[in-house]
């Protein structure tokens, strides 16, 4: 295998393990904002838009 290949094939490595970290991150802060919001919502705490859909 070639020098060239080996630098190429790094290069697809790093961007997959680079992808996989930053969709990993996305998910796991996805899933602390929508417990943040259950816990605001179950503390009475209601959205701004709520009030205009009601009126």
């Amino acid at each position: 295998m070639s020098v060239h290949a080996l630098y190429v094939m790094a290069a697809y490595a790093f961007t997959a393990v680079a992808l996989a970290g930053l969709i990993g991150w996305i998910l796991l802060d996805q899933r602390a904002r929508r417990r943040d919001l259950a816990e605001l919502e179950a503390s009475g705490v209601r959205r701004r838009s709520d009030k205009a859909g009601k009126s």
